[in-house]
């Protein structure tokens, strides 16, 4: 085995040593939340549904609507955290994996031991964007046949930002952009605090420009009288769940695109600092 690769290993086993509870952390939250999809699914649905069974004779009243609650709310806060994890990521990328480094000198401190700037970055980012990576091929299929397995049991919320997200990689992608822009902002400002804050700033100003304008990512259909599961645009049309994967997936593309540009660009302060 060569030197450079001996190095990039111990370079990994570095980081994953530094980061532990974070990424022990992170790794829990996704099995816990894929965990709680399962038991929602498989225990608390049949619960709810006989629950239900036995209000039938007195009308839906408060106790129909109290049991579905019980499986819609839970699985609606599990698409909400998954979503705006996207923050934390920021946060932490910002403040600890690359801000830190930065500003105690751990990092120029790594540079004068046989490692490059550009492979130290490298490394830095790899293992947390495969973390992230593999928590989404993990959690999406899970809480994608989560939401699909009682949809009687849920509403029309197919529209909503955060099932929006989950339901598919755009999950993945705010979390890899989260990742790059934290990246990006302390390089740049090489203290952990500002990064932070401005990382976790760009994040959701991106997002809330990204909601605002999801419905025109797809031609609508057209307009008519609103029925389930339909969503009504702004200007009057509407979008069928048919139009999820192609929303989605430009969506995806878009923040996929932001997570480039950033990158490249945090790459590229890395050189003009370190030059």
């Amino acid at each position: 085995m060569s030197a450079p690769t001996l190095h990039r290993q111990g370079l990994t086993r570095t980081v994953l040593r530094l980061h532990r509870t974070a990424l022990v952390v992170w790794g829990v939250f996704v099995l816990a939340s894929v965990g709680y999809l399962l038991w929602l699914t498989e225990v608390t649905a049949d619960s709810v549904h006989a629950t239900l069974a036995a209000c039938r004779d007195d009308g839906p009243g408060r106790c129909g609507i109290g049991a579905w609650r019980d499986y819609s709310e839970p699985m609606g806060w599990i698409s909400t955290f998954m979503y705006y994890s996207f923050w934390a990521v920021a946060a932490w990328t910002g403040g600890a994996l690359i801000g830190r480094e930065l500003e105690s000198g751990t990092a120029r401190l790594a540079w004068t031991q046989s490692c490059t700037p550009t492979r130290w970055l490298t490394v830095k980012l790899a293992v947390p964007a495969g973390l992230i990576v593999l928590s989404g091929a993990v959690f999406v299929p899970v809480y994608r046949w989560a939401w699909s397995a009682h949809r009687d049991l849920m509403g029309d919320d197919w529209s909503f930002p955060d099932v929006f997200a989950a339901r598919g990689p755009a999950v993945v992608a705010y979390g890899l952009c989260a990742l790059a822009v934290g990246t990006l902002a302390a390089l740049l400002l090489r203290r952990s605090l500002p990064a932070l804050a401005v990382a976790v700033t760009v994040m959701i100003v991106l997002n809330r420009c990204v909601e605002r304008y999801r419905e025109d990512f797809w031609p609508t259909a057209g307009n008519g009288e609103a029925s389930a599961g339909l969503w009504q645009t702004r200007s009057g049309g509407y979008h069928p769940p048919s139009h999820f994967w192609p929303l989605h997936l430009v969506e995806t593309g878009i923040v996929l695109t932001v997570t480039a540009l950033a990158t490249t660009a945090a790459f590229w302060v890395l050189r003009r600092r370190t030059a």
